[in-house]
């Protein structure tokens, strides 16, 4: 089993998106057979793709979504036409490629998928598989293990595909070298600039150049809708103030603490084997046990002579030519009889025989580190602040209900929210949907979009307690409106003069960076003082040039040098000079490694993306597009 996990570890890393997967199909048997019930809204293959299965698969999309944004997109943003396509063209994908692996015989063993559920890091606790956590994951999804390891097996088919293109694909070692040779070669460049400044004076605007610009470009100019806004918060972090803990129930946690965190004690010894196996006949086991005891005369004698007997004498190779140091261990770690008899010893004494399953020990005790837990002084602080929270969190989830109701049936004001969350009502600055104000419960696009709603901004109400993180939450109200408006041409007018001379400033320099340009290919002189020489290639930033001037000089043929490029932006047009090609004297291993590796991926993915093509024309894919747009209820 682990030795597929290790040959596949590209898919082991893919479970938890697997896991995720948004497009998780809805039963073993809905591959092959549509819902009677409602009309498919596609069909692939000569199977239909149902309705459930398709608002299932954008349920999950749009939460996946979701929960990687934070709760802060826009709930727009995820039911729009593009998605809903772009989850039904992933159902069709899926239901050809299940199709082509179950007609091509793939099969996945019990094995494979045993090494997929025991990898995925969603179902492990400490680093094991949890039988109790997979099982909550199936509870939480309304799944059974049947049904979700049947998705699973045929995701595993499909995957079989995916590989058989990704890693078969073949690429000439020749065109590798030459793609590194490539990027690794330097090319020596200076530059030099005509700047919009230099042509300021000669930027003139024609006149009513200005009142054009402001009559054809208003929006340019229109200030967006604002809001002013009073505020209440219910959160576990403002009742933990009003939050107490009695000392005996600190001292409780601490006990429980210190009895599930203990350290071990641990002691170090040296001993000396002589080696004698459980199964031999007793004479030798006598012989053994004798050496063993003579051994320990000679120590008792002459103590400091324990390192040197051990070197001459132990048969345990690992510790013998250390003078037997086995290091340090805990209660447990060695041999049942070794183990009592060092834990029952005091530093510096001497025992033995000890006879275990190896044969004869002579153990010296040579050190001890009692176990301890972090005293209750230095943890109470701690586990007093997290008593608190875990009272205040309670607290917060029975009052959080109660606060959601009075902000809802008292919408007229927010003083009877303030008053029961033991709150005062906090004041906004100006802000506007799309620049949030600095307050970061503001910056919430759920609350934001209720804010911004006919029922807050024209029917004064309150909006609904949200949510703005875990344990918080947070109810608004209109203190001012400002709607949006098109500031006058008055007000803009200089602005927009400074703006059509810059402008006009950078197409002149674009003008004299081109007809530069045109000599210095010429192989006449342009008069440009260049600046100084740098080196670029495809793996380096250069400070102080510009990522669109280093592409021009990656891409500028260097085949006649001096080379001679010109870039255009509104900083100005930059000329380019190459005067010399460095190639590498060798490639780099491991850089062609890698870029063999990147190519052949890509290379496969193109081909399985043709693959992938080339079934759908075969399939006889239709999409019921009118049936992705129909209005919301249906999905609900």
């Amino acid at each position: 089993m682990f030795d597929w996990i290790h040959k596949n570890r590209r898919f082991a890393q893919a479970v938890l998106a697997i896991i995720f997967l948004p497009f998780a199909f809805v039963g073993v048997d809905s591959y092959f057979r549509g819902s009677e019930a409602t009309t498919p809204v596609a069909s692939a293959g000569g199977q239909n793709i149902t309705q459930q299965e398709f608002n299932l698969a954008l349920r999950e999309r749009q939460e996946q979504l979701q929960n990687m944004s934070g709760g802060r997109l826009d709930p727009a943003i995820l039911d729009n036409p593009e998605l809903r396509l772009n989850v039904v063209e992933a159902l069709v994908n899926q239901r050809l490629l299940l199709g082509q692996a179950l007609r091509s015989n793939l099969t996945t063993t019990d094995q494979q998928l045993r090494a997929m559920l025991e990898q995925a890091p969603v179902f492990q606790d400490n680093g094991k598989f949890s039988l109790d956590m997979y099982n909550q994951y199936l509870k939480n999804r309304g799944k059974s293990a049947v049904e979700f390891e049947a998705e699973l097996r045929h995701d595993l088919l499909m995957r079989q595909l995916d590989d058989a293109y990704s890693d078969s694909h073949f690429l000439p070692r020749t065109v590798i070298q030459r793609v590194v040779k490539l990027t690794e070669t330097q090319r020596e460049t200076s530059t030099f600039t005509y700047a919009p400044e230099q042509f300021e004076a000669k930027a003139t605007i024609e006149d009513g150049a200005v009142k054009k610009h402001y009559d054809s470009r208003q929006d340019e100019f229109r200030v967006p809708e604002q809001v002013r806004v009073e505020t209440v918060t219910l959160s576990i972090d403002s009742l933990l103030p009003t939050t107490t803990v009695d000392p005996e129930e600190v001292k409780k946690a601490y006990d429980d603490f210190a009895s599930k965190n203990q350290v071990q004690e641990t002691r170090s010894a040296s001993h000396i084997l002589i080696t004698a196996d459980a199964k031999a006949p007793a004479e030798d086991k006598q012989k053994a046990k004798a050496k063993a005891e003579d051994l320990l005369k000679q120590i008792k004698a002459k103590p400091a002579s324990f390192a040197e007997l051990a070197k001459a004498h132990s048969q345990d190779p690992g510790s013998a030519e250390k003078g037997g140091d086995l290091g340090s261990f805990k209660r447990g770690d060695m041999v049942k009889a070794f183990s009592a008899a060092a834990f029952e010893m005091k530093v510096g004494e001497v025992t033995g025989p000890v006879e275990t399953e190896y044969g004869y020990h002579i153990i010296k005790l040579t050190g001890v580190k009692e176990g301890k837990s972090p005293s209750f002084e230095s943890m109470s602080a701690q586990l007093e602040t997290e008593l608190k929270r875990q009272r205040a969190g309670k607290k917060f989830a029975e009052m959080a209900e109660q606060f959601n109701n009075i902000v809802f049936e008292q919408s007229e004001s927010l003083k009877a929210a303030a008053d029961f969350a033991k709150a005062s009502v906090q004041q906004s600055e100006w802000f506007s949907r799309n620049a949030p104000a600095k307050d970061p419960k503001l910056a919430h696009q759920k609350l934001i979009q209720a804010i911004f709603s006919d029922e807050v901004l024209k029917n004064k109400r309150n909006t609904e307690a949200v949510e703005v993180a875990p344990g918080t939450l947070v109810a608004a109200r209109l203190l001012e409106h400002k709607p949006s408006v098109i500031r006058p041409f008055d007000e803009v007018k200089g602005e927009i003069a400074t703006r059509l001379q810059r402008q006009r400033a950078t197409q002149l320099a674009a003008q004299e960076g081109r007809a530069a340009l045109e000599k210095l290919r010429q192989g006449k002189d342009a008069e440009i003082k260049w600046g100084d020489s740098q080196l670029v290639n495809f793996s380096t930033q250069i400070k102080g040039l510009s990522e669109d001037v280093r592409r021009q000089v990656l891409r500028t043929d260097i085949a006649k040098l001096p080379a001679y490029a010109g870039v255009e932006s509104p900083l100005g047009y930059t000329l380019v000079r190459i005067t010399r090609a460095i190639e590498p004297e060798k490639l780099d291993a491991e850089k062609e490694k890698n870029l063999a590796q990147a190519m052949q991926q890509a290379a496969g993915q193109e081909q399985f993306a043709a693959y992938l093509a080339s079934l759908k024309q075969k399939g006889d894919v239709k999409i019921r597009k009118e049936q992705l747009v129909e209005k919301k209820e249906k999905d609900k």
